[in-house]
Formats: C-alpha cells, sequence, structure tokens
C-alpha cells in the first residue's frame, strides 16, 4: 500500500495518526505503528520517529528564509563603471566587458578616473564583471538618460466648442485626400526660447507623408507650411484632423473633424 505514496501524503498520515498514538495505551500505541508502517512502508523507528515529530511540531513546516548575498559591487566601483561606460560611449553591457581591458588601461593613464574613487581592487572588480551584471548595474543610470517627450500643445475650450472631435475607433475616409497634421518641435529637453518645427501631414487612406520645416510655431509659417502640403499632394486636400488650435480658422480648406489635446 506504501507505493506510489509522496512523502507530504506519509507526513499527512502522520499528522492524522499523531494525536491517537499520544492518547493510546501501551498495547494500542504498537497498533497504530504497525498499522503506519504498513501504510508507509517505514521501518518502526523511523515511524516512531516521524509520530514523535508530528507531535512536537504546533505549526506548519516554513522554507527557511534565504539570507541576501551581500553586495558584490559597491558604491565606487558602480561609480567608476558609469564613468567608464559614458566615455565609452554608452555601450552596450557585452561589448562595454569586451573592451574593459582596453579601455581602462587609456583612461587611467589620460587621467580621466581621477574624479572617482578608483584603486586595485576596484580595476580587478571591472575587469572581472560580466556583460550581464553590466546591463543590471545599469539599467537605473540608463532609464535616467531616456529622453522623455514633450507636448508643445494644450486642449483649447473654444476649438472643442466649435469644431467636432473624431473618436477613438471611429472608421476613417476610405477616400484620399483626409490629411492628419501634427507639428513635432525640435526642442530637445526643455520647451524654452525658439526652436524650429516640423509639420507632418499624413494622409489617413493612402499613407502619403509631407513633411515642412517652419522656423517656429507662427501662424503665418503653418498657413505657409500647409499651403505647401497642399500643392505637393498628388490629390486635393479635403479634410484635415489636427490638435493645433490655429489650424481650424484657415479659409483654403474644409475640415471635417478636429482632435483637440
Amino acid at each position: 500500500m506504501s507505493q506510489g505514496l509522496s512523502l507530504s501524503a506519509r507526513r499527512e498520515i502522520t499528522k492524522q495518526s499523531a494525536a491517537e498514538y499520544a492518547r493510546a495505551a501501551k498495547k494500542d500505541k504498537g497498533r497504530i505503528l504497525n498499522d503506519l508502517v504498513a501504510v508507509t512502508g517505514w521501518s518502526r523507528a523511523n515511524a516512531r520517529r516521524a509520530l514523535s515529530t508530528a507531535l512536537k511540531r504546533t505549526t506548519p513546516v516554513r522554507k527557511a528564509k534565504r539570507k541576501p548575498r551581500p553586495r558584490t559591487y559597491g558604491y565606487d566601483t558602480l561609480t567608476a563603471l558609469i564613468r567608464v561606460w559614458r566615455l565609452a560611449g554608452t555601450p552596450s553591457g557585452k561589448y562595454l566587458a569586451a573592451t574593459m581591458g582596453l579601455w581602462l588601461p587609456k583612461l587611467e593613464t589620460l587621467g580621466e578616473l581621477r574624479n572617482v574613487r578608483f584603486s586595485p581592487e576596484i580595476r580587478d572588480q571591472l575587469m572581472a564583471v560580466s556583460g550581464a551584471t553590466i546591463d543590471r548595474l545599469l539599467k537605473p543610470t540608463r532609464a535616467g538618460m531616456a529622453p522623455k517627450g514633450l507636448s508643445a500643445t494644450k486642449a483649447g475650450s473654444e476649438l472643442r466648442s466649435a469644431i467636432a472631435v473624431r473618436r477613438a475607433g471611429q472608421e476613417h475616409e476610405q477616400v484620399p485626400g483626409f490629411i492628419e497634421a501634427d507639428l513635432v518641435a525640435h526642442c530637445g529637453p526643455a520647451l524654452v526660447g525658439e526652436f524650429a518645427r516640423t509639420l507632418t501631414a499624413t494622409d489617413v487612406f493612402t499613407g502619403w507623408t509631407e513633411n515642412v520645416a517652419i522656423r517656429n510655431s507662427a501662424y503665418k509659417w503653418i498657413l505657409a507650411a500647409m499651403e505647401t502640403v497642399a500643392e505637393r499632394l498628388p490629390f486635393p486636400l479635403t479634410g484635415l484632423d489636427t490638435d493645433y488650435a490655429d489650424l481650424h480658422v484657415m479659409p483654403t480648406f474644409s475640415y471635417r473633424s478636429c482632435s483637440a489635446g
């Protein structure tokens, strides 16, 4: 009967028999022990130890908590790694690990590591670090360097009340001539000062796209750019979707909708 029983099943059977075993007389203890041996396949000594253990345990068995491993690479090593990574052109961890033996001697000779705590121990760690570990250590630094998109437009209540808004999921026109246009600001990480923009106009049906560079977002430049787009298109411009508030007042075109945002 013991064939096919898992260890957890044997322990459960032992747990059920333990209370009865503790209350039983000496003669009955022998019977309970014999039954447990027959069911589990254990020896009498092993079954007796299992019953004693089950009686002592009052709470479920818990897995031992593993102590976290101490950090191999400290703050000084991370600072030096970031310095080398940036001077190397921010390569992948795999590439930097493969070329670390070339970078470290040159950067030390040129004095590029003077601003960080650099010791023979840190040099040895940088020489031994793997590409996967480099990527893991540099993950927060990479995330902080990622460019964040900026919106150069804002919703206008006057525009929303004057023009119907196309909703997501609504079907687009199945003929050429209905354009979606937007301005891309070439401002870098901040909307400060004057900077060039690109008016991008895309036909919804065909995917035909025209790009026109403009000096800034002044009305006259946008109007001139839209006229340039209309001249370049191989079909008449009959409708315009845009998120820029000034475009709806241009008299040259017929607008079907405008998405404010």
